[in-house]
């Protein structure tokens, strides 16, 4: 039997080269499932975006999921794509596997937990204020580069990164301090800065963005104590659930995160295609 992808509509191109075109996953033309490809909003049409794949219950566990993915992979090349991405449900382990098995390694992934009803203390000499306007021209520069090694590191280039994170950073912070919904914080220990924390309150609960302890302050709790201060503010703003993202190969963050509650949500993968 062959798996093969037909195409249901004309291929949709946009002025800046964007792609995206939906498919039926057909066994010697019955149609089996879906698939959807798409060029990357973010990165540009060089990365494709593999945004859903669905085979019909009863065709499952025969491969169909794996010769259409490949199949994607082979009409992303011929878009001139040198890398491919895929975001997958935690709980979906099944997809997980196949992706595994493809060859899909993890990028970053989103974790959330729950807020309780009363906010937790932070350890004694440690606080919070907000961050002022002449902290914030220094912190953002580092936030960016930060931001743009992680992305580099994840498989883009040095060029995609850098305008990722002035784009991204320009759409979330239109305002700086005074942004909408966004709360940039400074935390003191002994009335000594150690660390900052950048919140969003979002229609889902609230987003932890950045977290950041001063290189010589590192290794005595302030990340711990920064994610206190994080869901202290959360709870004050009346969010009963708090989210964030990790990135791959960030083990003590991870690590962290994990004793504190937060469970993944959402894997982020990418495949380079040679």
């Amino acid at each position: 039997m062959t798996t093969t992808l037909r195409p249901t509509e004309p291929l949709q191109r946009t002025a800046d080269g964007s792609r995206s075109r939906h498919y039926t996953v057909c066994v010697n033309s019955r149609p089996v499932g879906t698939l959807h490809l798409a060029t990357h909003p973010a990165f540009g049409p060089t990365v494709a975006q593999l945004l859903d794949l669905r085979i019909d219950e009863q065709d499952r566990g025969r491969g169909r999921g794996t010769v259409a993915a490949l199949a994607a992979e082979e009409v992303a090349r011929s878009w001139n794509c040198r890398r491919i991405e895929l975001s997958v449900p935690a709980r979906e382990g099944a997809l997980l596997r196949l992706a595994g098995a493809l060859g899909y390694v993890e990028r970053n992934r989103n974790m959330a937990k729950p807020l309780p009803e009363l906010a937790p203390p932070l350890p004694g000499g440690s606080g919070g204020r907000r961050m002022t306007e002449a902290e914030f021209g220094p912190w953002l520069e580092r936030a960016k580069e930060r931001y743009a090694r992680t992305v580099v590191e994840r498989g883009a280039t040095p060029q995609e990164a850098r305008e990722k994170a002035e784009r991204d950073h320009a759409l979330l912070l239109p305002e700086g301090v005074a942004s909408p919904d966004v709360l940039l914080s400074v935390l003191e220990h002994d009335a000594e800065p150690v660390g900052t924390l950048w919140l969003a309150q979002r229609p889902d609960g609230a987003y932890v963005y950045d977290v950041e302890v001063a290189p010589h302050h590192r290794g005595r709790g302030h990340g711990r104590s920064l994610m206190l201060l994080a869901e202290a503010d959360s709870i004050a703003a009346g969010a009963g659930r708090i989210g964030l993202n990790v990135f791959a190969g960030n083990a003590p963050a991870l690590g962290l995160y994990e004793s504190l509650g937060y469970e993944p949500t959402v894997l982020h993968l990418y495949k380079q295609l040679l």
